[in-house]
């Protein structure tokens, strides 16, 4: 093959590593595996809809907890997912949950704000299904 007709593939999968890194997704991917890039990205969306009030879509149909004020959400990130064992959790034993992420930073704007977010999983994604303050 000659070096006219190389120089645009290599351009091409230079774009396309450079959209992947920058997408973040990839290196979420790489570090926790795609079941962990989900629960991190869900996260992000729970993080930007709580920050604004519109966080009840991922919330899971049996949902009782308290997402409290939009505020305490707000200056928060996704942090590293664990799948979720009830026959090792300590202070939720009977939670009916996949996975656990905890939440890094903290609020801008408010004094108190949540450090975990536990997910079920539902046929179209995961829903919320516990906040621990």
């Amino acid at each position: 093959m000659n070096t006219r007709k190389l120089l645009p593939i290599g351009g091409v999968i230079v774009a396309v590593v450079a959209l992947a890194i920058l997408s973040g997704r990839w290196i979420d991917t790489a570090i926790w595996g795609a079941d962990g890039a989900r629960v991190i990205d869900t996260t992000r969306q729970l993080i930007r809809a709580a920050s604004s009030g519109g966080q009840d879509a991922l919330a899971c149909d049996d949902f009782s907890a308290d997402f409290g004020d939009a505020q305490a959400w707000n200056g928060l990130r996704a942090g590293e997912p664990e799948q979720f064992d009830a026959d090792t959790s300590i202070d939720r034993p009977s939670l009916d949950a996949s996975w656990s992420i905890n939440l890094e930073g903290s609020s801008e704007t408010s004094d108190v704000s949540p450090s975990f977010v536990f997910y079920r999983e539902r046929a179209d994604g995961l829903c919320v299904t516990d906040v621990r303050w």
